[in-house]
């Protein structure tokens, strides 16, 4: 009873007295308990501050899920009940207010907690797509579609913690992990859910799947339990297992968070078990686990979570303030977009050229090369030439606004990097560190990263990330930083991912095609690259994006990194309009390109 009143105090702490904003999170509260035990015994492994945030954000969730699968209602009435909630959620995040207690209970907590739910908004358009069906060739499609719903909300959790002051790192070299431990997460739903699925008519799983068991798919919508049937049920728990039992990516995370994420799997697999064990009423019942045996796993888990938030201070926000002292336009700020600014003009006072958008590059990757060498003529530490090359880096990145890249990628610090001395090495990452975390924020640039975690320090990994979220909204420049990263590492790790997916079933090895191969890199979303700059007057690409380069073209300048600035980027990008592009077709009729052969030419700059 003393730990029920110290939570109840908790929420009272944070949520405040007004008894309508206490009624929305208690209905929160109660219908997710109802709804979803499991997910209600996990939430309470978080303090009890946090709670209420967790409530809002699995109930609205799962009401619109409620209003795209009520079948009382026509595919075109239940889209439009989606939309309507949707666009209401949109216009009282302006208002910070709602007359619907689910959203009024989501717009506190975006609010309270500077949530920036307008990353929630392509799930919940994906929900309305479903009110109409959804079918699923291959595994590929049922994944993106599962993650495109599932991804926004559990960053939400991610970034509720990272608000209270627990960072929960999620290191890139483990993405491919966490997509897979959530593929399990919706897969057990599904199978969860196989019977209310198939009462509405609904089958949620991939054509591909189904074909290796002719006949499960017929005796599905007749709800006939075959032996098609039963080994479909076995393969796809067994795979749905293997997704789940991800040990590695709760290592490094703080215990708190880590601790939810390991019974989540445990409950997930015991799930999985009562599928198994449930046989034919799978299809007429869904299946639960006996409540002895969700007992046991969580009592060990409540003891873990309760030491490891013991000793974790929180940043808890004050409650929530009255209407009149707290104005609707300061109720959620992150819903507005910032105001970003051009960047200041260079000192010459030169301007971008004139690019046409049809010949500008989308992605350019520099190989900043040159540091050492010039710190080295002037009699100077290398680590100085680093120095120097930061502001070089920051001026390049500004011109690439300036002309309206879409995607810049440097290469800053490489597998191959660590060869050099230790105090290279540290001087290197430590800049690295203090260039990210000092980098301005009021221009309009994604940040993202790319590489390996092992072996770099925390601190830097851990601002990297949190420049990677707090960004991630931005529309203008998708600026990457290739962090401890090497070529022939990215395509083995990519080669190891192909490997577990054809052992998994969801490829067949004789049809693996290059946008296979595209999926399971680390950063499937970056484009290929157009343009590779090298400055420094080496001609290789040092084992740099091999995939992405392959049809790019190259251009190497003599000036050492230190020496650039914008103007040399846009010399380059002038360079590259001059070339054919031609990706194996015929010679094109047209001028001769000056400066050495096609891809190779040397530019000369200013």
């Amino acid at each position: 009873m003393r730990t029920a009143s110290r939570s109840a105090r908790s929420s009272r702490a944070v949520i405040g007295d007004d008894p309508v904003l206490r009624s929305a999170y208690r209905l929160c509260r109660t219908r997710t308990r109802r709804q979803d035990p499991a997910e209600y015994a996990l939430i309470q492994l978080v303090p009890a501050v946090l709670r209420p945030a967790c409530w809002a954000l699995w109930a609205a969730a799962n009401a619109i899920d409620d209003l795209a699968d009520d079948h009382t209602a026509t595919a075109a009435e239940r889209a439009a009940r989606v939309d309507e909630w949707v666009t209401a959620l949109d216009r009282e995040l302006t208002t910070g207010t709602s007359t619907d207690p689910i959203r009024l209970a989501l717009v506190d907590t975006a609010s309270r907690w500077r949530l920036d739910l307008s990353g929630l908004r392509g799930a919940m358009r994906l929900v309305e797509r479903d009110a109409h069906g959804r079918s699923f060739a291959d595994w590929s499609t049922w994944s993106s579609w599962g993650r495109g719903n599932l991804l926004p909300w559990f960053d939400q959790i991610r970034d509720l913690f990272d608000r209270a002051g627990v960072p929960v790192t999620l290191r890139l070299d483990r993405q491919e992990v966490y997509e897979e431990f959530l593929d399990g997460v919706r897969l057990t739903d599904i199978l969860t859910d196989l019977s209310a699925d198939l009462a509405q008519g609904d089958l949620l799983l991939p054509g591909q799947a189904l074909h290796q068991y002719p006949g499960s798919s017929d005796d599905l919508a007749h709800r006939r339990w075959s032996p098609a049937v039963a080994d479909l049920i076995t393969h796809l728990t067994d795979l749905a297992r293997q997704w789940v039992a991800q040990p590695s990516l709760a290592r490094g995370m703080h215990p708190g968070p880590a601790t939810v994420l390991d019974a989540m799997a445990a409950l997930l697999r015991t799930q999985l078990d009562a599928v198994d064990d449930a046989g034919p009423a799978v299809l007429h019942t869904p299946p639960r686990p006996p409540r002895a045996t969700t007992a046991r796993l969580l009592a060990p888990a409540r003891a873990r979570a309760v030491l490891a938030w013991s000793l974790t201070p929180l940043t808890v926000p004050p409650p929530r303030r009255d209407a009149e002292q707290c104005p609707p336009s300061a109720a959620v700020p992150t819903a507005r977009r910032p105001a970003f600014r051009s960047p200041p003009p260079h000192p010459s006072g030169a301007r971008p050229p004139h690019v046409p958008a049809e010949q500008m590059p989308t992605h350019v990757a520099v190989i900043m090369d040159g540091n050492g060498r010039w710190a080295q003529q002037r009699g100077l530490p290398r680590h100085e030439g680093h120095r120097a090359g930061a502001a070089a880096t920051l001026d390049v990145v500004r011109g690439a606004v300036d002309i309206g890249l879409k995607h810049l990628t440097l290469y800053a610090f490489s597998t191959e990097n660590r060869k050099r001395g230790t105090e290279e090495t540290g001087a290197i990452l430590d800049l690295l560190c203090r260039q990210t975390r000092e980098f301005p924020d009021d221009l309009d640039i994604r940040m993202r990263w790319h590489g390996r975690v092992d072996g770099l320090p925390q601190d830097l990994v851990d601002v990297l990330n949190m420049r990677e979220r707090n960004s991630r909204d931005c529309t203008g420049l998708t600026l990457t930083t290739c962090v401890n990263y090497g070529g022939r590492d990215e395509i083995t790790r990519t080669a190891a991912a192909l490997a577990r997916r054809v052992r998994s079933g969801q490829l067949d090895p004789d049809l693996i095609g290059e946008r296979d191969f595209a999926r399971c890199l680390a950063d499937p979303d970056m484009p290929d690259v157009d343009l590779l700059w090298r400055t420094g007057k080496e001609q290789r690409i040092s084992n740099f994006l091999p995939w992405h380069t392959a049809y790019a073209e190259l251009c190497f300048t003599g000036d050492l990194w230190p020496e650039v600035d914008r103007r040399h980027l846009w010399q380059a990008i002038t360079e590259y309009t001059r070339r054919q592009r031609r990706h194996g077709a015929a010679e094109a009729t047209g001028p001769v390109i000056e400066g050495g052969p096609r891809g190779t030419a040397e530019a000369r700059l200013p």
